[in-house]
């Protein structure tokens, strides 16, 4: 299927993923500057030892972690508001439904 530009019509799963990282990507930003407004990196311990990494390696893999946290919480979010539609659906195709099913469309469905 190629993409008209200016059409409506977009990949389920692009969606998601942008819906997902977008917004725990923003949260992620603000979530750093909060923490490291009210810590230091050089005051971060780690199992007791101080933490041997540079201010902006701190700071760098703090954002990472936030975002990653954020996106999760995202994720699930997007995973549980599926519609029974989505959950329910059938991926295969009418003919290749196994023998029995109500949606097979060559006549050796379930009972009518």
């Amino acid at each position: 299927m190629t993409r008209v530009p200016g059409s409506t019509h977009h990949n389920p799963l692009t969606q998601r993923i942008a819906w997902v990282l977008w917004p725990s990507f923003l949260m992620a930003g603000v979530m750093e500057v909060v923490f490291f407004t009210l810590v230091q990196p050089e005051d971060l311990h780690f199992f007791g030892e101080p933490v041997a990494l540079s201010r902006q390696a701190i700071y760098t893999l703090g954002f990472f972690t936030f975002w990653a946290m954020a996106a999760g919480s995202s994720a699930l979010t997007c995973f549980l508001q599926r519609s029974p539609w989505e959950m329910n659906r059938c991926t295969l195709a009418p003919e290749a439904r196994p023998i029995g099913c109500p949606k097979r469309q060559d006549g050796c469905g379930g009972s009518s």
